[in-house]
């Protein structure tokens, strides 16, 4: 991990914009380390930068842990440049209803609330001597859905992206002591597996009149992990069309 490339690391790589932000990264020659519940598909094993990927269950706290340490020790003492918090959880109910504040069981926000607001967080602790090595940055993938109440988006979900919101403004303001930035990225109507089949609904809604797609949330991601995002800390970008302005 030390061939003087600039290495990122990603959570939630398999599908969508966890995806094609690797590909983003990759294309500009960055080494990459991915984690995901699933394996790596076959097409992208084949990409000379994708180093590294564990298959880890993040909604486990003590899958996090053990991870932490698998990364540390794959970087051996390197610089980690870049953290990208993606990987997330928009459950329903076993009536397939979103997850709201009067159904579901409360067990269940604990777990939406796990692998949204608190892997996030232990991950970025874990992995700051990393960071602070390579004067990096972290990102969070949060949610248009953290910033108004959304039709389809539960509230377990949309209270854990606003969580992971307020997060990053703290984070980046502990975190630059150790001169690593911290920035967010909230995508509104992306083109992936967790869209609802009801969202075309909102296209009329949105002012570019378009649904976003993966490689719009990763071109937003590498840019605030670049080096022409040097003095650019505790923001959050919409990637969303301008929907959020409504």
């Amino acid at each position: 991990m030390s061939d003087g490339r600039r290495t990122l690391l990603l959570t939630g790589a398999s599908r969508g914009i966890g995806h094609a932000t690797v590909r983003r990264f990759s294309e500009a020659g960055w080494s990459v380390i991915t984690a995901s519940r699933e394996a790596v598909p076959a097409e992208c094993k084949r990409d000379p930068n994708w180093t590294h990927h564990v298959t880890a269950d993040l909604a486990d706290a003590r899958h996090v842990d053990r991870f932490i340490g698998e990364v540390n020790e794959l970087l051996n003492g390197a610089a980690l440049h870049a953290l990208v918090n993606n990987a997330g959880v928009s459950p329903k109910t076993p009536f397939k209803e979103r997850l709201g504040c009067l159904n579901g069981d409360l067990g269940g926000w604990r777990d939406v609330f796990q692998l949204n607001f608190f892997t996030p967080l232990a991950l970025s602790r874990g992995l700051a001597a990393a960071l602070a090595r390579g004067r990096g940055a972290i990102v969070n993938v949060t949610s248009i859905a953290g910033h108004a109440v959304h039709p389809f988006a539960g509230s377990a979900y949309s209270t854990s992206k606003a969580a992971l919101s307020a997060l990053t403004r703290e984070m980046a303001v502990e975190f630059a002591q150790l001169g690593i930035r911290v920035n967010a990225v909230a995508p509104g109507e992306i083109e992936t597996a967790m869209l609802s089949p009801e969202t075309d609904v909102l296209i009329p809604r949105i002012p570019l009149h378009r649904l976003g797609t993966p490689e719009d949330v990763a071109a937003a991601i590498f840019y605030l992990c670049g080096e022409g995002a040097a003095y650019v800390t505790g923001t959050e970008i919409f990637v969303t069309g301008g929907q959020h302005l409504y």
